[in-house]
């Protein structure tokens, strides 16, 4: 087993190593999952489930599904640039 270390910092986060983020697929903006189990925690991505966008938009009356399309793309846009 591999293993890998980081600092903890006054405000309680760490740096996840390169090599790790690099084998979950972690990327700025991702959420991550700690579950505890009765030998210790498990660290992993969050999927994004198809519940996540709902609510993000407040659709009004009238509003078209093409402004609904743009506004989804510009949010995914923002999203990787993170």
């Amino acid at each position: 087993m591999k293993s890998s270390s980081s600092t903890v910092t006054t405000k309680g986060q760490v740096t996840i190593p390169l090599k790790i983020r690099n084998r979950l697929g972690v990327k700025p903006g991702d959420r991550i999952r700690f579950r505890e189990l009765d030998v210790g925690v498990v660290i992993d991505r969050e999927e994004n489930s198809v519940e996540t966008p709902f609510g993000a938009l407040a659709a009004r009356r009238g509003t078209r599904l093409a402004q609904i399309d743009e506004q989804v793309r510009k949010g995914w846009a923002r999203r990787a640039r993170r």
